[in-house]
Formats: C-alpha cells, sequence, structure tokens
C-alpha cells in the first residue's frame, strides 16, 4: 500500500533527524524565532483564497519540476497574489526538505512578505512539529487517515501549544467525523485517495456541506482550472491547495492569477 510505504520511510528518516538534532535542541531554536504568523487569517478573505505549493515530484506522478528554487517561487508566488504557501518537506518520494521551508521563508522575509506557511508532510510524531515550528513554518498538515484518535487529539493539541494551526486532512465522511470531534478552525478535504492516488473533485462537493460554518474548508489536490476553482466558489469552499497545477504549468505566475481570479469572481458579481 503507497500510504504504508511513505509511512514507513518517514519514520526511518525521523529518527536519524532525532539522533542529529535533539528536541532540546529544537525548541531552543524555537524560542529564539519570531511568533508564528495568522494562517486561518490568512486564508479568510471573500471568494477562494490560494495556497501555492512547492512540489518538486509526487509518488504517483514521478519528477514534477525537479529544476524549483524555493527561494525565487516563494517571491513569484507571493507576487501572484497566493494567500498562504505550502512546502512539501517529504524527502524521498516528493523530493522535499525542511531546508526547503527555511529558504522560503527566508526569502519572503527579504522581500518584505508575511505570509503564512504549511509544512506539508507525513507527521506521526511531537518532533516533527517541533521541527517544523523551528524551520518557519506556521501551519503543519495533520493527516486523518494517518493517525488513530488517540494521537490525531495528541497531534493537534502539540501544535496549537507551539503556536501553529494544524489544518486536518480528511477524505471521507468517517474521517471528516473524526475530525470535528477536535472543534478546528480548519479542515482540509483532499480530493486524492491516499489508497490508490485516483483524484475526484467529488471529495469536495459531497463532504463541504457537513462541515460547520466555524469551520474553514481548504479543498485540496486535482485543481488545475479557472472552471475548478468556479466550482469550489459555488460550493462554498474558502481555500484552494494547488501544487501540481502550479508546478508543471509553463508559466506558474499567471497560472495562479488565473485561478485566484476565477475563485473571486462570484464575489465581484
Amino acid at each position: 500500500m503507497i500510504l504504508e510505504t511513505l509511512v514507513s520511510a518517514t519514520r526511518e528518516r525521523l529518527a536519524v533527524r532525532q539522533s542529529i538534532e535533539p528536541e532540546g535542541a529544537l525548541r531552543e531554536r524555537i524560542r529564539a524565532s519570531a511568533p508564528p504568523r495568522d494562517f486561518i487569517q490568512g486564508l479568510a478573505r471573500p471568494g477562494v483564497s490560494l495556497i501555492a505549493e512547492m512540489k518538486r515530484a509526487s509518488p504517483s506522478r514521478g519528477a514534477l519540476n525537479m529544476a524549483l528554487e524555493p527561494s525565487q517561487l516563494a517571491v513569484d508566488y507571493a507576487r501572484g497574489g497566493a494567500d498562504a504557501l505550502s512546502i512539501l518537506t517529504e524527502e524521498t518520494y516528493f523530493q522535499g526538505s525542511l531546508g526547503d521551508l527555511i529558504l522560503a521563508r527566508q526569502a519572503l522575509e527579504g522581500a518584505g512578505y508575511a505570509l503564512p506557511i504549511l509544512r506539508k508532510d507525513f507527521i506521526v510524531h511531537p518532533y516533527q512539529l517541533l521541527e517544523a515550528r523551528a524551520a518557519g513554518a506556521d501551519a503543519v498538515l495533520l493527516i486523518a487517515a494517518l493517525l488513530d484518535d488517540e494521537t490525531l487529539a495528541s497531534l493537534y493539541a502539540q501544535s496549537l501549544d507551539l503556536g501553529l494551526t494544524p489544518l486536518i486532512e480528511v477524505h471521507t465522511r468517517e474521517e471528516l467525523e473524526r475530525a470535528l470531534a477536535l472543534r478546528p478552525r480548519v479542515i482540509g478535504i483532499n480530493n486524492r485517495d491516499l489508497r490508490d492516488f485516483s483524484v475526484s473533485l467529488e471529495a469536495t462537493r459531497l463532504l463541504r456541506p457537513l462541515v460547520p460554518p466555524s469551520c474553514l474548508v481548504v479543498s485540496e489536490s486535482g485543481i488545475r482550472t479557472p472552471e475548478e476553482m468556479r466550482l469550489l466558489a459555488a460550493w462554498g469552499v474558502d481555500a484552494a491547495l494547488i501544487g501540481e497545477g502550479l508546478v508543471t504549468a509553463p508559466d506558474p505566475i499567471a497560472q495562479l492569477r488565473a485561478l485566484k481570479q476565477a475563485g473571486c469572481e462570484e464575489v465581484r458579481r
């Protein structure tokens, strides 16, 4: 199973990183860092906000954009109107790293942008939350399909304690019910089934009405066209997380602007 392989690789790399940098050293870095930015506020805008993702590769598609340069792309995304960034930090199958996140944060700050950043990875241990915070992340992805109720609740609470916004990702109604028991402020609906990596926006269409108004909804995966952004707007989605649709476009910034414009058309009418 693809998901089990991804989690196994994550745990192996995690053990190595823990042996190199103890938890205490990460906490020292956190104490010396600036407070996290407000991820929720960054998305709470009229229309469909856009979370632009840095993604070099994927298990299902292979190489997407191996020449991706995080410092430049972070600033380009900000100039193009992104409301937040998502950075894949998984090393083996997505070819990302925490170094990408650090470089993106430094570049944004150097260019005068304060966009919030989501660390997107297979988070299964509290150490990864500390890594995210120390690297400059403002939010973290918690995938309900990976975590039992106890672990999900624990990682959710520890994220909040660190000042991070936990984005709980769901794909099924059962996962959504588990997530809503924690009363989250933001839910991610993954249109990709992590069991076989098939993609359908039907996941968002079916689950969006089940999320209470107090919770922001982010639609993730499979969003490539202005028409799909208009659908998300019609369904009442608050934000779209878009990776492949940007990094594989001939002009990612023009594509970003076109998608964001489409997501805001209902507001202007």
